[in-house]
């Protein structure tokens, strides 16, 4: 079973974002397979949609680090660990720009990159950005196709009703060829029709404490997945799953492992990240837990 978890990216934790260097270091010698971050631009005082079907947006979305920056931090300390994104709310960014983020933290990281894709929830974060909320899944549409045509062809460009990057000559190369591969998290229809279509992995989640019988939810989900991928010709098998597993304050190391364990007897998926953000105030804290979680789960 492979084993990761959030950097120390938000809340609490992101107000000791000196020690994220040390936090990222210190796992991958404990063992820890992946790195990740998010992605949150601001969190609104009056938001007219809140987070995870609620009224309100959680207090630890106040502060939030850059999550390229902390994934170069983690890049420039590790060597092993895969480093990802779960996930980047393409729509909020121009291609090209993203592009070259990423192409960046994939040749510093060494071909680690693990990049994953959303299209986000607030429309606030819109708002900020400039970006219309609407038609936001037809802007991922266009934003992936931008990064296949950047990554993929020399010279680069992109033209389409969103988003467009003029003709340019593209010779910076990413180290995974021919490109990072794309992951997207969805739990919608459509989002999981894309997945099927497009990407080369899923990135669903398993709350810590759950519902009964979550795993078998899930398997219910990755079947929408497989049959997209089906009807578009592609291989099923050839598209992967990551399961972020987000954890509740107050869950012990039992419960979390407990959690991981039986979503994985009931899917057979056996690559997990842990985010940890509501669970401890300190990064001292997290990686305390974060080891006991790798020594209970290895």
């Amino acid at each position: 079973m492979k084993i990761g978890f959030s950097l120390p990216q938000h809340g609490s934790q992101a107000r000791q974002g000196a020690q994220a260097a040390r936090f990222a270091a210190a796992l991958e010698a404990a063992g820890a397979d992946s790195l990740w971050v998010g992605e949150r631009v601001l969190a609104a005082a009056a938001p007219s949609v809140g987070y995870a079907g609620k009224d309100t947006i959680p207090e630890e979305f106040d502060s939030v680090l850059d999550p390229f920056v902390m994934l170069g931090i983690a890049a420039a300390v590790t060597e092993r660990v895969r480093l990802g994104t779960n996930v980047l709310i393409a729509p909020l960014h121009r291609a090209a720009f993203l592009a070259r983020s990423l192409t960046t933290l994939d040749v510093v990281s060494g071909g680690r990159l693990v990049p994953g894709f959303g299209i986000g929830w607030s429309p606030e974060e819109y708002e900020a950005a400039g970006v219309p909320f609407a038609r936001r899944g037809a802007r991922l549409e266009e934003t992936l196709d931008a990064l296949e045509a950047i990554w993929t062809t020399d010279p680069a460009g992109y033209r389409g009703r969103f988003v467009t990057v003029p003709e340019h000559r593209s010779a910076l190369a990413t180290v995974q060829r021919p490109r990072p591969p794309i992951w997207l998290g969805s739990f919608t229809p459509a989002g999981l029709a894309r997945v099927g279509r497009r990407a080369d992995g899923w990135l669903p989640v398993a709350p810590v404490p759950g519902p009964p019988g979550w795993g078998k939810q899930l398997l219910k989900l990755r079947a929408v997945v497989d049959q997209a991928a089906e009807a578009a010709g592609r291989d099923p098998g050839a598209i992967g799953t990551i399961v972020r597993v987000n954890v509740a304050a107050g869950a012990t190391v039992a419960a979390i492992a407990d959690t991981i364990e039986q979503v994985a007897a009931d899917t057979g998926f056996d690559d997990f990240f842990i985010d940890l953000m509501y669970v401890t105030d300190s990064v001292d804290a997290m990686l305390e837990l974060a080891t006991g979680l790798l020594d209970r789960l290895r």
